[in-house]
């Protein structure tokens, strides 16, 4: 999966950018026959405002079709937050897939019946 990664207040290093396209391209196993037409990862650390050290957001959008897949996850560890988002993503890419899955097999019936 071809990712387009953008970080925010917090320097996108080689390991990070590898770390995140590792992560990503778990889900392809997932998709199936089902074609990204875009991905988009952000990483940022929120403010430095905080009392109790950072925070760090990772988010992910996965445009599948017409749908928009998207999931958003706060930590205090960066790469937990990009975990996260991977897991999260996972089981929203199975709940589409069931989704988009089931239809098909209700139109398919439907038309037997016919």
């Amino acid at each position: 999966m071809r990712l387009n990664i953008k970080a925010t207040n917090l320097e996108l290093t080689s390991q990070l950018k590898d770390y995140v396209q590792q992560k990503m391209d778990m889900l392809d196993k997932y998709l199936g026959k089902f074609k990204v037409i875009s991905a988009r990862v952000e990483v940022m650390k929120t403010t430095n405002h905080h009392l109790k050290g950072e925070i760090y957001r990772a988010e992910a959008n996965l445009s599948i079709g017409g749908d928009l897949l998207r999931v958003e996850k706060t930590e205090k560890d960066l790469y937990k937050a990009i975990d996260k988002v991977k897991d999260h993503l996972d089981l929203m890419i199975k709940k589409y897939k069931d989704k988009k899955i089931g239809r098909k097999k209700k139109k398919l019936k439907l038309g037997a019946m016919e």
